[in-house]
């Protein structure tokens, strides 16, 4: 799930069109309609300290049921109502004995390694930025 939450909704959609190509993809229907909404955010001070609500953050929700019976939920942070749907729909999707396996070679699997991709280049372009701090030795005394 957290591989389609990171990934954007044009690249899931894709691969799922490509997928539906191959194989005829299941009547679905939404069991909750793609809703935006706000969470409290909490956070502590040091880890473990006392609670406090740090702020609201948007996200969007859908839920997703397979003619086959198989419910999906998505979640996804921002306004993005289409990126939550397609979330539940592949999560009611990889259930499936049918789709699970297709779904987990085609559409998460591509989708994990781009995630990895673009955290690598985004790690080497934060060490390329390191700044190394050394404190120098007076020869007195």
């Amino acid at each position: 799930m957290a591989v389609l939450a990171h990934a954007e909704a044009g690249e899931i959609a894709a691969r799922l069109r490509d997928l539906a190509l191959d194989l005829a993809l299941p009547a679905h229907q939404d069991l909750r309609a793609p809703e935006n909404g706000l969470v409290m955010l909490r956070g502590r001070v040091g880890g473990d300290g006392a609670p406090f609500n740090l702020g609201e953050a948007t996200v969007s929700r859908a839920a997703v049921r397979l003619a086959s019976g198989e419910v999906g939920f998505g979640y996804t942070l921002g306004r993005n109502s289409e990126k939550a749907r397609l979330i539940a729909l592949c999560d009611a999707l990889v259930q499936s004995p049918d789709f699970g396996a297709a779904i987990e070679r085609d559409v998460i699997a591509p989708l994990r390694e781009q995630l990895m991709i673009r955290r690598k280049q985004a790690a080497a372009e934060t060490a390329a930025t390191k700044v190394d701090f050394y404190t120098m030795v007076r020869g007195e005394g």
